[in-house]
């Protein structure tokens, strides 16, 4: 968001709009699915009921042994998400209580492998790190990008490319490679995001180069979002390439026009379980993360949620992330 960068308001990423498509889409015979497209162009069908099947693996001793005292004494490893819905990262099955996505499962997953019960706790967007910091939560899997100004109070094991997106109307003849295409559009996007902040570099970069800046929007929901879009007070809306990806795919009447690094042009953006800094948990996490990246089951839960172009070959502990000036 979230990506945050996850980066986005967490507080109802789906809302009407897409309920309603999705509802359109579901197979009640099968306790509700839907069908997006993957990565790849193939088409992945997504479980939205509450009975998700989860993939497992097993414990390793030898990395569970490297989690801190307390957590292990406890017994539960209390993993953050972000709150509403944001599919197919952080989302509600179709009982409207059951929090599922890629997130949670690559939670369950890093879980398994230090040997401990997941504890999963939604929280909105800012309170994930006021929850990291007081220690409230031990983790957080909420599409949070590794950026240069983050690591000054967390540490971060990456899991995830960090791609974000344009949309538009369908049939805008909109395209968006860099600043210039955004000179005097209408965009909206989450506040407090890094692709906000990817956002607002764009438009001091046109304001530089004597063109216009960015009219840069805001809303409270994502519903908020696409109603703008849909009637034209917007004309792009810049996310998280999944989520993006996963509402033209549902709702049909947008598209994407641009796609960019979430760290900039001359860096790769990066995803990653966050922590509070130094409290001992990162290297756990990174190692359970290639223990998955290893065995093949994180390749799975990247599949079924249509993300397999994000896979990583291997978790970092606090590699280059989004720099504090982004351009």
């Amino acid at each position: 968001m979230h990506a945050p960068s996850t980066p986005r308001t967490a507080a109802a990423v789906f809302a009407l709009a897409t309920s309603l498509a999705l509802a359109a889409c579901s197979n009640p015979s099968d306790g509700g699915t839907t069908e997006v497209a993957a990565t790849s162009g193939a088409r992945t069908k997504i479980n939205l009921s509450p009975d998700q099947r989860r993939i497992s693996t097993p414990r390793v001793e030898s990395i569970a042994a490297k989690v801190p005292e307390s957590i292990r004494e406890r017994g539960a490893l209390k993993i953050v998400n972000s709150s509403g819905s944001s599919a197919p990262l952080v989302f509600y099955a179709n009982d409207n209580k059951t929090t599922i996505g890629v997130e949670s499962d690559l939670a369950h997953l890093v879980a398994n492998v230090l040997g401990l019960r997941p504890q999963f706790n939604t929280a909105s967007w800012e309170n994930i790190f006021v929850g990291l910091d007081s220690g409230k939560y031990d983790v957080g899997f909420s599409n949070i990008t590794d950026t240069e100004e983050r690591k000054k109070k967390y540490d971060f094991a990456t899991y995830r490319k960090d791609d974000l997106a344009f949309e538009a109307r369908k049939g805008s003849g909109l395209k968006v490679t860099g600043p210039r295409d955004v000179a005097g559009k209408t965009v909206a996007v989450s506040s407090g995001t890094n692709q906000e902040k990817l956002l607002v570099e764009w438009s001091k970069t046109n304001e530089r180069a004597g063109l216009k800046p960015v009219n840069i929007k805001y809303y409270e929901t994502p519903s908020d979002t696409y109603l703008a879009l849909a009637s034209r007070r917007i004309e792009l809306y810049l996310g998280p390439s999944p989520t993006t990806a996963y509402h033209v795919a549902v709702a049909g009447k947008t598209e994407i026009v641009g796609t960019h690094s979430g760290a900039g042009a001359s860096l790769q953006g990066l995803i990653a379980a966050t922590t509070k800094k130094d409290n001992g948990l990162v290297e756990p996490l990174a190692d359970a993360l290639n223990v998955v990246i290893d065995n093949g089951s994180y390749a799975k839960v990247l599949g079924r949620w249509g993300l397999s172009g994000e896979a990583l070959t291997k978790s970092e502990i606090n590699p280059p992330g989004l720099p504090t000036t982004n351009k």
